[in-house]
This record gives structure tokens, sequence and C-alpha cells, in this order.
């Protein structure tokens, strides 16, 4: 073989392969010295703008855990937290390209989106449900049939409420909205005969209603949602970073009084949601 060939071959082989030369996320952050978390404004009490202008809530106060134990990761004591406000319909897309770094609010992970981006460990189980005005009869599914449903466009609330109206052959108009409040006033103008979406979401929009026991719940949930952070796909050590710091709010139970400040007026975690911290308090 000459010469010529072996150093290019010599060469060739050096080279980085394609993954590793890209570089990761964790030192982006190193270098820019900044994380920059998204969030939802209008997804209470996970994600919303408070009366200080400041993204809270309970995926927010996650997020703002994990920005702590990455600064610590890193060393970086003056590492900045920025936060960037998106949409339902563009969170996961501001993920993917790297607008974001986290994605904070109620994302819920599935397999087809899992095909965009990954996800951390589950952070809260929720079921879907539909919004009634308290004075329209009945509880369940099977009672909207003939009548319209608002439903926020491109969630896996939409997909599955979809799917389990035409699994009951239950004849319901889906009436696609853009954001919770944009249902909700559909509702409240009764545009509409319900408002589907997550069920916590939906009795934290009834409990900020006006006046006291204008809407109910349906008696039974249409899905399971598990919630999750949404990260960059592919990247396993930013991955790691994330998880550890929710184990850890697990592990220790620091994750209940984070719930207690969002979520205890609703009661305590349910068994679903009390076995899933349970297990996924992973050790070091």
């Amino acid at each position: 073989m000459k010469i010529g060939a072996i150093l290019f071959l010599a060469m060739l082989f050096a080279l980085p392969a394609p993954g590793e030369a890209q570089t990761g996320r964790l030192e982006q952050i190193r270098q820019k010295g900044v994380i920059t978390l998204g969030y939802i404004d209008g997804a209470a009490p996970f994600s919303f703008v408070g009366e200080d202008k400041q993204p809270q809530g309970y995926s927010v106060d996650l997020c703002r855990e994990i920005a702590v134990g990455i600064r610590a990761q890193l060393k970086l004591p003056g590492l900045e937290t920025r936060w960037v406000a998106l949409t339902i319909q563009n969170r996961l897309e501001a993920v993917r390209t790297g607008r974001v770094d986290l994605e904070c609010s109620t994302t819920t992970w599935t397999l087809s989106r899992q095909a965009e981006v990954d996800f951390s460990l589950i952070t809260f189980v929720d079921g879907g449900s539909i919004l009634t005005k308290s004075g329209a009869g009945g509880g369940r599914l099977l009672d909207f049939d003939g009548k319209r449903v608002a439903v926020i466009s491109g969630t896996t609330t939409e997909k599955v409420l979809r799917e389990g109206l035409a699994q009951r052959s239950i004849k319901a108009e889906v009436v696609t909205v853009k954001s919770r409040a944009e249902g909700l006033k559909l509702l409240e103008a009764s545009k509409v005969d319900g408002f589907a979406s997550d069920r916590t979401t939906l009795i934290s929009l009834a409990a900020s209603a006006q006046a006291s026991g204008t809407f109910k719940l349906l008696d039974e949930d249409f899905s399971i949602e598990p919630y999750a952070l949404a990260l960059p796909r592919g990247d396993h050590d930013f991955r790691l970073a994330v998880n550890r710091v929710l184990a850890r709010l697990y592990r220790t139970n620091d994750i209940v009084g984070i719930y207690n400040r969002w979520l205890g007026k609703l009661g305590p975690p349910s068994l679903l949601l009390s076995a899933t911290y349970f297990v996924q308090g992973l050790s070091e």
C-alpha cells in the first residue's frame, strides 16, 4: 500500500464519529454560561406567569431545581437561567431546534413525540377529562353524543378524545382551539358543551372561575397523561443530569414540598402518583 493511502486511512480513522463531533448540551451550557428553559403561560398550576411577570408553577419549580443541580455539576456559580415563553404548538420544535434546553410545562410523554425529542423521568400523572357547565346533565363521555367539545389542537388530549369518540361511536363535534383561555371562553359563552383537557388543569380553571360552582368535571377520565420534561434527543449526559435532580427530589421526598405548594389544595398525591415518585427515586 502506498504511503499516501496509509496516511489517508490513518487520518480517516482518527476523525471523530458524527455523534462525537457534536458538542453536548452540557458543554454548550458551560460555554455560554446560560441554561435556557421554556415555559407555557396559562397552564396553571404547572406553568404560568405570576403577578411578578415571572414563570411559576409545579413544572417550573422542577426546572429551577434542575438548573441549580446543573450549576453545581458544572461548578458555575454564575450560571444564568434564561426563560423563554413558548406555546403548546411550538414547544417540541423549540426543544428539537435548540431554542431551549429544556421544556417545563405539561407535555405528555408519547412514543411518537420521542421520535423528535427525549424525555426526563415522569414528573406527574394526569388524566383527560371534560369541563362542563354545572347545570349540564350527565357525567360521562357518552353523554356528549350530538354535542360540541372544544380541545386544544396538536395535543395528546385531542388525539385521544377523537379516538375515544370513534371507538364508542359517539357523534360529537370536536372544535379545536389554540389555548385553554379560548376553550374556556367558548364554554362560558355556551358555544360548546364541554372543554377537554387534563383533569388537574381543568380543576384549576374551574377554581379560578368568578362564580363558585359554575363548572363541573366528568365522573370518568378518558386517558392517562404521563407528564415529563422534553429535552434534546440523544444527549445522554444532559438527560442524566436532569434525571439525577428529579430522582433526588423523589428519593428524599423533597418533591412533596413542591407538590404541596402548587397542588396541595387538591389533596395529597394520588396512589398512582405516589408510586411514580417512589419507583423513580433512583439511588446514586
